[in-house]
């Protein structure tokens, strides 16, 4: 009776497998994390929590748009509208999380926040494409006070409007990250005058927050077929 109740117990949790919703996380060390393990961030344990199969695709330094192959002394990758080929393609949802660097690149260049737009369009056209199944959403940077962010955060709601694709837009001050505080980021970032990467009780704080919206905006939304 035992070797039955744990043969069928195996089935089930294969068969679980099996049946469990893919997502794909796509962007730059907010969703590497940085220095520490991916398993630390918000969006794997939400995936956890929803039992999904979860892939990342986060590499330190990326850019929507620029490529940064052999930018200084780094070897930071190609830009995400020419790596998103390389997701899951049978994904139920689809994560966009970047524009950090982006936005330092960007600064007060008109002509390099056309070609993020341009390279956004391409990226988001490409993801519709190859995960032709899958729901999409994208995670907008913090309320960082440097140039480029408002500029790089408004075009990616405009875009994502154009998409059909929910923004969780954290470029504001009503953000529960408050990246502008010194005190704040001692707490919840990585290091006290880092403005990108929480730590574990930063993603933790979060978590909550982009869950929410995950299964209010997300999952709700539309699929592209």
């Amino acid at each position: 009776m035992k070797a039955f109740l744990a043969s069928a117990a195996l089935f089930w949790a294969c068969l679980s497998t099996l049946d469990a919703q893919v997502i794909n996380v796509i962007g730059d060390s907010y969703v590497a994390n940085h220095r520490c393990p991916k398993e630390e961030t918000w969006h794997y344990k939400m995936a956890q929590q929803m039992g999904f199969t979860y892939n990342n695709y986060g590499r330190n330094g990326s850019c929507v748009a620029f490529d940064r192959t052999h930018d200084g002394r780094f070897n930071f990758g190609p830009a995400l509208w020419q790596r998103y080929t390389a997701m899951d393609p049978s994904a139920d949802y689809v994560l966009i999380i970047a524009g950090h660097n982006d936005a330092d690149k960007v600064g007060t260049s008109a002509d390099s926040l056309q070609m993020f737009a341009d390279s956004l369009e391409v990226l988001l056209t490409g993801i519709e494409k190859l995960c032709p199944n899958a729901r999409i959403g994208y995670v907008t940077p913090w309320y960082v006070n440097r140039p480029g962010f408002a500029p790089v955060c408004k075009t990616i709601k405009k875009l994502c409007k154009l998409h059909h694709v929910p923004v969780l837009d954290n470029n504001n001050k009503r953000s529960v990250i408050k990246v502008r505080d010194d005190d704040f980021r001692k707490k919840f970032f990585q290091r006290p005058d880092d403005t990108a990467h929480l730590n574990a009780a930063g993603h933790d704080l979060f978590l909550d927050v982009a869950k929410h919206w995950f299964e209010s905006r997300v999952m709700k939304g539309k699929r592209q077929r």
